[in-house]
Parts: structure tokens; sequence; C-alpha cells
């Protein structure tokens, strides 16, 4: 269980900040802290146990048939990636607490840092790719949400869109990819998985499964080509750049590769894909990272060469430099989000990041000077720091490394990253701490508190102490973690400040002398830049947008252009060549089932049937004659279920009817009598010869089904366990509210959805010139002098407390006998529609008390709660519990937890109705511009009474 609380711990700080929108900054940092805290320390708790080899593990079925569980497993690889997302991300809360500003919502703030955390967690500790792939898109939701956290500023917009859009389609690659792999590999299980490298190598499946997976982890690591959104989220406030794009989000890319390392690598095509990609991202990152005069823009660019350099070594495919991988991301998380820390407190303090209007901050902020120049030198790859040992041990393997038979091509391409990376790392120190001091800063330029400097300082002491003593305070944690990505035994851990003079040492003079060199030459570097006028790859992404929309909405103007008969058109036209194309390939057998007599009295409700159904087809001029002939056509439906022995689907049916019609009443009270356009006689012939094709595929589709008898119907599986499994005699019900309950669940949540449109949609319909358009309609309508008859009126009020009656016991009843929450929930929507047809909308509506929103909203979270519930009891979601009690003078009776099931959906039936018919009254009275005298009910004034009797 410790799992699941490690889990869920950031998403409860999550919601717990977001409810308290309200509370002092120090209270939401207090939340947010205290949930780390706790996180961390369970995350410790279980470490000693993992780091020995015995990953921990937590496993449950959720969807069987599809292998889909929720499955929970922290090895070292997993231990060290969680460690990196809550270490940092306390350092981060703690940052962020006196780093934004008083007006900045910091609740909202840190709820949002902490979902994303749990994302990011839920990666490292995900023991099925599925969930995997859940917890992987919400990372992209929950930063798309962070980088856009300023959303009064257009850059921030812009990233938030162009991050969402790159790692977003990257996602659903991911998806396809992940599908393949767990396909080939039988199980989607990771244990499963990572056992199963030779079968997945050698799978035709196998090229297809790489390409789609890199593709996810290229663009959320944001490798060439697809490098560019990881600046532009730069964006964001600065904890959010040190958190999301230098310590986990964009980690997420490399540690998956590291995950399915054992499955993937080994292979060529793994080596030039991912090496490759891994050595072009780190040269071109680097270059624009030395050019760059925005702090953040330089770290960003530098962020994205070092996940190159990351890439490259877990591309190489060996299991050093796996090893080198993995320790490296260990040193460029500690040096680069106190890189961005460190930029923060300059801008914070200094007013700006343009690096050109800064210099001889040394002796203005010396704590933060030295804390950015010795995080620098890391990044740098300086001895006797943590970065110099992983840059050592990568050019070590680069050494050994050759591409197409060329021994010199890895060698050359990570010098010339190595010594860009020395560059733009020597500029970060050169040009914004040291030199003169400038005449005029944007601002004063001064240390902050301890609460700004003090994060980034324990980070560059651990920088410090890895290089020192890298074995002692790293090893225990990298070499098991190493061992989980090779899937065996990891190659043996000695770096060290000093292993004589070998090929990487020397590579890495030549790295440190030519960045020097191009420090000292960056201007005319920088000149010769601009003059290449290399292209913009944020302008060709937004150029390929573009494209792609226009092309998207020609696409779409061609299909949906606002004709509801083309739309319908097509879609039958699809139905019915599927099938054909079905039926030609598929072949066809006539079925062997014994036929039914036809009695009399089926055939003249069959011909009823018919002659109903074409007279809504005849007479389409007359809208009020063909709502007639359609209620017609569901009376003869009702009354064939009564003789097939189905009285639910009878009384639904019924109930169902009798809502609609009143409804569309209302709503044709709001149209022209007829028509205005009329459909011409080609576009008629196509709707007959269309109408007659897909009635004749539907009716030959019925035929097929119902001529053959299934050797094992699912029904009888449901008459054997109603009543043993769910405790009611009526199978229907049963059916709907605890076999087919997750079904149900679905259905009232797209009836609410669909209320809710209905309302979106009226809501406008009596403004602008729809409705002056109404207005006028409504004026010239003929008015009955009795709109609302005290007859109807005290009668519907005298029916109202007997149908609620009748609704409660249909309701009741549903479980051993035809009824149930659907059928009740339409007949108390037809008792209240009653009332506000007797007395008119504004008498029914001054006396209701609830809300048709908080009805679809309390039924639907009702019946999710009674689904979730069965969970706590380890029982599969939406399993209900019964019983049957006795009490004296009642008798035997059941409870089932069905029942709230079921009054979970009887509040959603009743607010989707209400809320109809609310929308169609309101656009009424709206659009009238004086109500008339006699709008209300003739309801008798008991003041005027009294005074009669007197």
């Amino acid at each position: 269980m410790h799992l699941i609380l490690l889990a869920l711990l950031p998403f409860l700080g999550s919601a717990w900040l977001a409810l308290l929108p309200r509370a002092s900054r120090g209270v939401h940092a207090g939340i947010a802290v205290a949930h780390v805290v706790a996180a961390l320390g369970l995350l410790l708790f279980v470490a000693p146990g993992v780091l020995n080899g015995i990953a921990d593990q937590v496993r449950y079925a959720w969807v069987p048939a599809l292998d889909l569980s929720v499955t929970l497993r922290l090895d070292a690889l997993g231990l060290l990636f969680a460690g990196l997302i809550l270490g940092i991300g306390l350092l981060i809360v703690v940052y962020a607490r006196f780093y934004l500003p008083a007006g900045e919502p910091m609740g909202r703030f840190l709820s949002l840092l902490l979902l994303f955390q749990g994302a990011m967690l839920g990666i490292a500790l995900s023991g099925n790719i599925l969930l995997l792939l859940i917890f992987w898109e919400l990372t992209s939701l929950s930063s798309f949400l962070l980088i856009g956290f300023r959303s009064d500023k257009a850059e921030g917009r812009q990233g938030a869109r162009m991050a969402l859009a790159v790692t977003g389609g990257g996602g659903l690659a991911l998806i396809g990819g992940l599908l393949l792999l767990g396909h080939v590999a039988g199980s989607y299980e990771l244990t499963d998985v990572l056992a199963q490298g030779d079968v997945v190598r050698a799978s035709p499946l196998y090229p297809a499964a790489l390409v789609l997976i890199l593709l996810g982890c290229f663009t959320k690591s944001a490798q060439f080509p697809f490098h560019f959104w990881l600046p532009h989220a730069m964006a964001a406030p600065t904890p959010v750049s040190a958190y999301l794009h230098s310590a986990t989000m964009v980690k997420a890319g490399v540690f998956l590769l590291a995950r399915l390392w054992p499955v993937l690598a080994g292979t060529d095509l793994w080596f030039y894909l991912v090496a490759t990609t891994g050595l072009i991202t780190m040269v071109v990152g680097a270059a624009i990272a030395l050019f760059r005069h925005d702090l953040k823009a330089i770290l960003a660019y530098s962020t994205v060469s070092q996940l190159g350099l990351m890439t490259m070594l877990f591309g190489f495919g060996t299991p050093a430099a796996a090893l080198a991988g993995i320790f490296h991301l260990l040193n460029h998380s500690l040096f680069k989000a106190a890189l961005f820390m460190n930029a923060g407190i300059v801008d914070h303090e200094a007013g700006t990041r343009d690096i050109r209007l800064l210099g001889g901050l040394a002796k203005l902020m010396p704590i933060t000077a030295a804390l950015g120049m010795i995080a620098a030198a890391s990044m740098a790859g300086l001895p006797p720091l943590g970065g110099f040992l992983s840059k050592e041990m990568m050019l070590e393997e680069a050494v050994h490394t050759a591409w197409l038979g060329a021994p010199w091509v890895v060698p050359l391409v990570a010098l010339v990253g190595a010594a860009l990376s020395v560059a733009y790392s020597l500029r970060f120190i050169v040009q914004l701490y040291l030199g003169p001091q400038r005449d005029a800063y944007p601002a004063s330029p001064h240390d902050p508190p301890a609460g700004l400097w003090a994060p980034s300082a324990l980070l560059v002491a651990l920088t410090i102490a890895v290089g020192l003593f890298p074995a002692l305070l790293t090893g225990w944690l990298i070499t098991p973690a190493a061992a989980d990505i090779t899937g065996g035994t990891a190659p043996e851990f000695h770096p060290a400040l000093w292993h004589g003079i070998t090929p990487a040492l020397m590579l890495s003079v030549i790295a440190v002398a030519a960045g020097g060199l191009m420090l000292w030459r960056h201007g005319p570097l920088l000149r010769g830049w601009e003059l290449l006028r290399l292209p913009d790859a944020k302008r060709l992404f937004e150029a390929a947008l573009e494209r792609l929309v226009q092309w998207a909405r020609r696409m779409s103007d061609a299909v949906h252009n606002g004709s509801l008969q083309r739309q319908l058109a097509l879609m039958f036209l699809l139905a019915v060549v599927i099938g054909v194309e079905a039926i030609w390939y598929g072949g066809y057998a006539p079925g062997t089932r014994p036929l039914l007599p036809a009695p009399p009295v089926a055939i003249v409700a069959w011909t009823l049937l018919l002659a109903a159904t074409a007279a809504v087809a005849l007479v389409p001029r007359q809208r009020f004659v063909t709502l007639i002939y359609i209620s017609v056509i569901g009376l003869v439906v009702s009354l064939a279920f009564i003789y097939l022995s189905a009285p639910d689907l009878a009384l639904t049916q019924i109930s169902v009817e009798t809502v609609t019609i009143l409804l569309l009443l209302l709503a044709l009270n709001l149209l022209p009598k007829q028509p205005v356009q009329l459909s011409s006689n080609q576009e008629r012939a196509r709707n007959l010869l269309l109408g007659l094709a897909g009635g004749t595929a539907s009716g030959l589709a019925a035929w097929a089904v119902m001529t053959r008898a299934p050797n094992d119907p699912i029904s009888s599986y449901h008459w054997a366990n109603s009543y043993s499994g769910g405790g009611g005699t009526n199978v229907v019900n049963v059916t709907l509210v605890d076999f087919r309950a997750f079904d149900t669940f679905g259905e009232i949540t797209v009836l609410g959805i669909a209320a809710l449109t209905i309302f979106a949609l009226l809501q406008p319909a009596a403004r602008g010139v729809s409705g002056q358009r109404l207005r006028e309609w409504i004026a010239d309508l003929p008015r009955s002098p009795e709109r609302h008859p005290m007859m109807f009126a005290v009668a519907a009020r005298l029916l109202l407390p007997l149908a609620m009656m009748v609704g409660l016991y249909i309701f009741l009843r549903g479980h051993n006998s035809p009824g149930g929450g659907f059928i009740a929930g339409l007949i108390v929507s037809i008792a209240l529609l009653m009332q506000y047809m007797a007395s008119g909308f504004e008498w029914a509506d001054q006396r209701r008390q609830i809300d048709e929103h908080a009805l679809i909203g309390f039924g639907v979270i009702i019946a999710a709660l009674t689904g979730v519930g069965s969970l706590l009891f380890d029982a599969p979601l939406f399993t209900s519990a019964f019983g049957y009690f006795t009490l004296p003078i009642v008798g035997k009776f059941e409870l089932a937890t069905a029942m709230l099931f079921d009054i979970g959906v009887a509040l959603a039936v009743i607010g989707a109705v209400m809320l109809a018919l609310a929308e169609l009254s309101h656009i009424a009275q709206r659009a009238q511009k004086e109500p008339a005298e006699d709008d209300g009910p003739m309801d008798v004034d008991p003041a005027k009474l009294r005074g009669l009797q007197r």
C-alpha cells in the first residue's frame, strides 16, 4: 500500500491546494512541502530493499481482458528518477515561495506543480506500459497549464500551445508504439515486456514499434528536429523552467529510453536512430546556446544539447554507455536546476535576463555569483565537479564507438559538442559575473534573501560532493540503476578525477581549450552566425501548422457544410458501403433458426408502423402532423415490446416518447409551421435511395442475427446470475446497474453532456439576429384566451404527488420487477412537465428548489462514487453488494448498493429533461417583448378570497 500512497500524495496535495485558493502563501507552501516531504520519506523508507535488488511491486486488476492493470513497480532506476522528481521538486516549492510576486496565485501555481509532479512520479512507478501512457499524457496536459500559467502573456500562451502540440503529437505515436510492443511481447506488464527482448527484436513489427516509441521519446526530450518547443516553453515562470524543463519533464523521454533499453537496444537500427539523433541534437543545441542572449534561452538550448548527450549514450547500446548516461542524468539534474534558479535570481534582482545588459555582478551579488559559476563550471565539465566525471565517461565511450565503420566520426562530433558546451558555460560565467561593472542596470543588483539562493546552494553543494566523492555518494544508486537498464549486472562504476592520461582526458583538454578560444572570439563568431541566416524552427513550425490548419479547414468545409441532410446521407452511405463490403468478402449463409408465425395483430401493427413511417417522409411540410406520426411509431414499438414480453423496455419507450413529444412540441412552438426551404427533387430522390438502402441493410442485418441461435448467448449468463450475483429478479435492471453498470454510467454521462450542450446552444438563441427573428415570429403567434385553465392547473397539482409516488414505487421495485432509476426519472420528469404545461414556466420555475445543473452533477457523482466504492473492498469497479433483511410488519426486504447507483441515474435523467425544458421555455420568455396579462395560471388570490368572504 505504501506505493499507492506514494503515487497519490502529490495528487492529494494538488487537490488540497485547489480547494484552498484564499489561504496565505505560507499555508500554500506548507501544504505543498508537507506532501512532498511525506512522499520523499516513503521513498526513502522503501529504498534499502529496492537497492538490494528486490523490486517493490503492487498490482490491482483493472480490465483483465485487455491485460490492463494498475501496477506500480519500484526498482533502482525508478528510485533514482523518483528521487530526482521529489527531491528537486521540494527545493522548487521552497524557491517558488520566495520567487513568485505577491500578486501571483500561489495556491493555483503549487496545485498545478504537484499535479505535474504526480504525473511524473507515475511514469517512474508505472509497472504497466498502458498505465505509463496515461501518466505520460498527463504530464503533457499539466505542463501545458504550467507553461501557460501567466495566460495574460502572449509568449506564455504560445509556448504552452507549442509544447502541447509537439509532445502531444509524440504521445500519440508513443501510444501506437507501446501497443505494438505489448502485442509482440504478449503482455503489457513491464516485467513481462522487459523479459521478451529477443522476441521483440526478432519480430517484423520491431521497426515500426521502435520508430513510434522513439518519436514519443524524442518529442518529449526535445531531440532534433523537435528541439524548438523547449526554449519557447521558457516563457513559463522560472520555477517551472527549473523543474519541468531541466530536471523532470524533458528527462521523461530519456528515462523511457533507459527503461526500454533491455528490450529495444542492441540492434543497428537502434544505434543509428538513437545515437545519431543524440549526436546531432548535442551539437545543434550547443551551437544555438552559444549565440543566445537571454539567460533562460542559453540554459534552454544547453538543456537540449545535454539531453542529446544522454540520448547518444543510450543509443550506443553498450552497458558502459548506459551507465554513463544514467550518471550524467543525475549530474545534469543537479547543475541545471541550480542554474535555472540562478538565472531567476538574476532576473528577479537585476531586472533583466539579457546578458548584454549585465556583467560584473560578482561584486554586487557575490553569493549568487559563486553558486552560478560553480554550477556553470559543472555544466562545462570542469574538475573537480560532477559534470566533469560524466563528461569524461561520455568521451571515453565515444572514443570506442564507430559510425558506419568510421572510428573517428563519433569522437569528433562529440568533441565539437563538448567544446561548444564549454564555450556557452564560460560565456555564462564571464559575461554575466566577471568583467567590469556597468554604469547602470535595469534594477539595483544585490543578493536575495536566503529563501531564494538556499535551494540552489544545496544543489551546488551536491554537485561538488559528487565530483569529489562520486563512488561514495552515488555508487550505491548508480550501479543498481544501471543494472536495471541493462537487464543484468552493471559494469563496474569507478569514476575518479584522475585516471591517468587517456584519450578521453586529451579530448577533454582540447574541448576546454577550444571552448575558451570560442569565448575569446565570440564577437566575430556571433557576426558570422547572424550572416548564416539559418531557418527559424519556430517559424517553420508555425508555417507548417498554419498549412495543416488550412488543409483541415478545407476538408472540414467540404464535409461539414452545415447541411444536416448531407451529414446523414454520408453516414448512411458509409454504413451501407461497410455492410456490403463485409458481406462481399466475408460471405453470407442463411440462418437455420426456425421462424415464428406472424399473428394478425402483429401484421396490423407492422402495417401501421410502415404507414406512419411513410407518412413522416411524405408530409415533410407539416411539422406538427409529422410529430404525431412519429408518436404513432413510438407507440407501435412500445406495443411490440409488450407483445415480446419486455415490460421494462415498453415502460422506457412509452416514457421516452412522452417526454420527447412534449419537448418537441415546445421546440416546434419556436419554429415556423412549415420549413422555409425544402429539398429539391434531386435531393429527395437521393434521400429516398439512401433511405431504402439503409433500411434494407438494417433489416437484413437484423434478419441475419435473429435467424441464428447462438450456442451460448450472454443472456443465459444474466438469467443464471441475476439473483445470485446481483440480488434481483429483474434481469434487465440488474444488468443495467450491476453487470453493465460501467456502460450505464457512460450513458448517463453522455445524457448530461447532451443536456449541457442544449443549454450552451440555446443560451444565445434569443440574442442577435436569431433573437430578432424569434421575436418577430413569436409576436405574430395567435394566443389562446385561456393559456392556463384552472381545471388543467388544479388537475395537474392533484396528480403531482400521485405521479411522484408512482415514480418512487417504480424506482423501489425496479430491482425485482419492471422499473428502475431510468424509468422513475422519466416518470418524475413527466410529473414536473405537467406543472410547467398547466401553470406556465414562470409559476413553476419560481417554486423550483434545485438547479438542473446540480441535479445532473449530483447524479453523475453519486453513480461514480458508488462504482469507485467497490474498489475499497478489493472488488472490481462498479461491483454491487446486497443483502436481505427482515423487520416487523415490513417483513423481508432487500438493500443493495445498486440502489445508490440507480439514484444517480434517476437524478441525471431528471436534470437532463428539466434543463432542456428550462432552456426551451427561457427562449420564449427572452424573445417576448412584453409578457401577456394571462401568462400566469388562473390561481385564486388568497387575499381576495378572504375579502369576498367578509
